[in-house]
Parts: structure tokens; C-alpha cells; sequence
């Protein structure tokens, strides 16, 4: 079995950035200051299978957004951390809180805020178009990029290495 693998079976908590992981980076402002944001369907629905099978999971990002709210309440994201300039800090505290060590705990992000974070994380994971920096010092790199399916793909190999990734796809099959 791989490092990736082996890691990847210790998780119990799986922790996103928004923008840039979630979504693609891009912000749409309206003129009367409504600010629209991008998420992919097929990201959600890994987070609702993951969440559904027993995972933690969280966001921290450092912008506040009443649509980030929103959307993390209808996947039913219970831990959403906004405004959190140092996301570590808010990762300590979440790890604490929930009774998770480093080894357990893995965070998706793709720039230099992340960083802290995800040398607080057993399995620091960034997404395909992330600051080459953040690439540097990651555990693992998905292929797709932020906002376009990279946290399904985060999804996907942490539900398939612990087993449970063939019998959900079998039970969509069977449907």
C-alpha cells in the first residue's frame, strides 16, 4: 500500500479552504454589493457522500460570505470557520474540539494561508492549480483544479481508502 493510501485510512476530519478549493478563485461582485460565488455540483455531492459516511468536515476561510453560509448549511457542513485570517489557530481549536489528532485531520488548500494548516494535518492535500509554493510542501496534488472538481477527487480517495468508495458506487448502480 502507498504513503498516500496509508494516510489517507487514518482520516476522520477533512478540512477545505473556500475560495480557490471550493470554488475556482473567481469572485462576481454586483453593483449593489452582492457577492456570487461558483461551487461544482459534483464537489458537493463528494462532500455529502463523505459526510454521509461518517467524516468530519469543516471549512476555514479567511473571507467572510453570507452564500459560503448557505451553501456549507444545505451540504450540511456542521463546522464553518469564516473570517479566519489564521486558519491554523481555527484548526487547533476544531481538532480540539472534536477529539481528532494531527494524523486523523487532513486540509485541502492551494495558497499561502493554507500553509499553516497544513503542516498542522497528517495529509495536506492541494488542488491542481494552487501557488506552486503550496504545491511544494504538500502531501498530495489533485488533478483537477479548485472549484472544478478537486474536492470530489479528495473525496473520492478518501472514501475509496477506507473501503467504502465501491460498495457507494455499487449502490448507486443497483438504484
Amino acid at each position: 500500500m502507498d504513503v498516500i493510501t496509508e494516510k489517507a485510512k487514518r482520516i476522520k476530519l477533512v478540512v477545505f479552504d473556500v475560495d480557490g478549493v471550493l470554488t475556482d478563485g473567481g469572485l462576481i461582485l454586483g453593483e449593489s454589493g452582492n457577492e456570487y460565488k461558483i461551487f461544482h455540483v459534483r464537489d458537493g455531492m463528494g462532500l455529502v457522500m463523505l459526510r454521509d459516511n461518517g467524516f468530519h468536515l469543516a471549512v476555514i476561510t479567511a473571507r467572510s460570505s453570507r452564500i459560503v453560509a448557505e451553501r456549507m448549511n444545505s451540504l450540511g457542513i456542521e463546522y464553518v470557520y469564516q473570517g479566519q485570517n489564521n486558519k491554523a489557530s481555527a484548526l487547533k481549536e476544531l481538532m480540539r474540539k472534536l477529539g481528532v489528532s494531527k494524523e486523523e485531520t487532513a486540509y485541502v488548500g492551494d495558497d499561502f494561508l493554507d500553509i499553516p494548516a497544513m503542516r498542522l494535518a497528517g495529509f495536506s492535500i492541494a488542488v491542481a492549480d494552487a501557488h506552486p509554493l503550496v504545491r511544494d510542501h504538500v502531501d498530495w496534488i489533485t488533478e483537477a483544479r479548485g472549484g472544478r472538481g478537486a474536492a470530489r477527487e479528495v473525496c473520492e480517495l478518501l472514501l475509496e481508502a477506507h473501503g467504502k468508495l465501491a460498495p457507494l458506487i455499487q449502490q448507486f448502480l443497483n438504484e
